[in-house]
């Protein structure tokens, strides 16, 4: 391992780093600025087809490190069977899809074929895609190895691979597997290992695999003392399909005075605009697609209070400073903790308290963990106001609205009106009645429904808060969350070198449960058990009947005993 490189290197555009001018394009579209840390130091050494072992954690900006350089040595021409030029390898399903969704955006103008592959998924709609060709593949490993044992995936013109988050790969006992997907691809690859941590078995897979290694180790930054101390964080947990519901109806229970909300592309900009004036909302776009007299119109408005939500992509957005801004809304969460810094960074201002709503979906779990642990800073997680919590809101700015009228507006001209009124009917059924009439104004033809929101459960390491300390399988077991435990039977025990973290992995893999919740894990010669719980019990049986554990089909099923 030869040479080091830390965050203090100079800073210096992307332009700076030899990247293919296409690449270039594609990050200004995305609101790409500066790179990080680890994209300055990683990148220009994997340009040069040189090894690399980094120290650097997720939020860091490392997945852009190393998809930009092995998207710049793509061939899309060559033939199917040849055109696989590289494979990552994670730890869950959950960051095989958003590596996967981040390449895909990155190597649009090349027009790359990216595809993930993990458990759970449908195996032949997995072998079609890769017998159409492919450009990069992104997969759990056990899934890749099913797919390199069928003789599916095939990795003889790979010119990269990079393992990311190898330690969570080995916590989850992919060890064995790693080793064997490693000795099937060519000896003159290049290989980048990306990792939280390098301890000792990290360093020995280094050793084993990496070609004198370039190492890199990214620190994070700091965060000033009181940078986003006077903004409240708060994330929704919302399925996809829901978002937008979610977006009105908490905006609805806000009632921010001027806000700016965030998306990633102008399509979405647009559409998000609409549906928000047509539900009352005075929302205005701003995204490149304008042109900088509509810009100047868009930001005059918004600065003169003439519209109260500004819904912006980050391009667009750059160097903005209004410093009304009470709410700032990430309808799609940041990729980068830097991002989602410099955007909440837009409230809070003079001293003045600032809120900052982030939409997740369930999978992004991980993202606002490791945007907790980038900003030092608690994202507490809430619950989508209910229907009863909509209008109890309305209802509360009602009387707000009456109290105002009464403290400054001259109201005698009405009283007539309610004297005649109080001869027949009690002051407090008239008053009642007034606040209805104002009420249904403003209340739609359409009941509003409740939307489903996902709160994670305290034990869930895919929670928002930040990761604890790892512990071992031995001081892990028996902790399944306080729910009903169910035990399972696993067909392979020591005889076939099966390990407590291979049924650990293949579960957590397979069947896309967290960690904390498998309980403890019984190796014995021929078989094995393990607890999980009860209410997932079918689904885990049924994932991991259809899959295999270490490249092996076992009969699993409940334990008898």
């Amino acid at each position: 391992m030869t040479k080091k490189t830390t965050s203090s290197t100079p800073e210096a555009g992307f332009a700076a780093l030899g990247l293919d001018p296409r690449l270039l394009d594609a990050l200004t579209a995305l609101g790409y600025e500066e790179p990080t840390p680890v994209q300055r130091a990683t990148i220009p050494v994997l340009l040069e087809g040189k090894d690399v072992l980094a120290m650097a954690a997720t939020g860091t900006g490392k997945t852009a490190a190393f998809a930009l350089p092995l998207l710049h040595r793509i061939d899309p021409t060559a033939a199917p069977r040849a055109r696989l030029a590289a494979l990552v390898l994670v730890p869950t399903r959950e960051l095989a899809m958003q590596v996967a969704e981040a390449v895909h955006r990155y190597g649009r103008p090349f027009g790359a074929a990216v595809i993930s592959l993990y458990g759970g998924a449908s195996m032949e709609q997995q072998i079609r895609s890769l017998k159409r060709g492919v450009d990069v593949v992104i997969a759990t490993p056990g899934r890749a190895l099913d797919h390199i044992r069928r003789k599916t995936l095939h990795l003889d013109h790979v010119k990269t691979v990079v393992l990311d988050e190898a330690d969570e790969m080995l916590d989850m006992g992919f060890a064995e597997d790693l080793e064997a997907i490693l000795s099937e691809l060519p000896a003159t690859r290049q290989t980048a290992l990306f990792s939280a941590t390098i301890p000792a078995r990290i360093t020995a897979i280094a050793k084993a695999h990496l070609k004198d290694p370039v190492v890199i180790r990214i620190e994070r930054p700091a965060t000033a003392p009181g940078e986003t101390a006077k903004v409240r964080q708060v994330a929704y947990l919302v399925p996809r399909a829901h978002k937008m519901a979610a977006l009105a109806r908490v905006l609805d229970v806000e009632a921010p005075e001027s806000a700016m909300v965030f998306c990633r592309t102008r399509t979405e900009v647009d559409q998000l605009t609409e549906t928000l004036v047509a539900h009352g909302y005075r929302a205005e776009a701003l995204h490149g697609g304008l042109s900088q007299d509509q810009r100047d119109r868009v930001m005059k408005r918004f600065r003169s209070r003439g519209s109260d939500l500004l819904i912006a992509t980050d391009v667009a957005a750059r160097g903005l400073d209004v410093k009304h801004v009470t709410h700032v809304v990430n309808f799609d969460v940041p990729w980068e903790s830097e991002s989602y810094t410099h955007r909440i960074g837009r409230t809070g201002r003079a001293g003045r308290e600032g809120v900052a709503i982030t939409l997740a979906e369930p999978r992004e779990h991980r993202i606002l963990r490791s945007i907790e642990a980038a900003t030092g800073q608690k994202i507490e997680i809430g619950t989508v106001p209910s229907v009863a919590d909509l209008r109890t809101r309305k209802l509360e700015q009602l009387r707000d609205q009456v109290v105002a009228i009464l403290t400054n507006e001259d109201v005698d001209r009405y009283r007539p009106i309610v004297e005649q009124l109080a001869e027949e009917h009690d002051v407090m059924d008239i008053a009642a009645a007034a606040i209805r009439m104002v009420a249904r104004k403003s209340e739609s033809d359409q009941e509003p429904v409740e939307i489903p929101s996902v709160v994670p459960r305290g034990g869930d390491r895919d929670a928002h808060t930040p990761r604890p300390a790892r512990q071992s399988r031995r001081e892990h077991a028996g902790k399944v969350g306080g729910a009903a435990v169910a035990r399972l039977y696993i067909g392979a025990g020591r005889k076939l070198k099966i390990r407590p973290g291979d049924i650990v992995g293949a579960i957590a893999g397979e069947a896309n449960i967290p960690i904390a919740q498998i309980g403890a894990v019984q190796i014995g010669d021929r078989h094995s058990i393990v607890e999980v719980p009860e209410d997932k019990a079918g689904y885990i049986i049924a994932k991991l009947s259809a899959s295999t554990i270490k490249g092996k089909k076992v009969r699993v099923r409940r334990d008898q005993a």
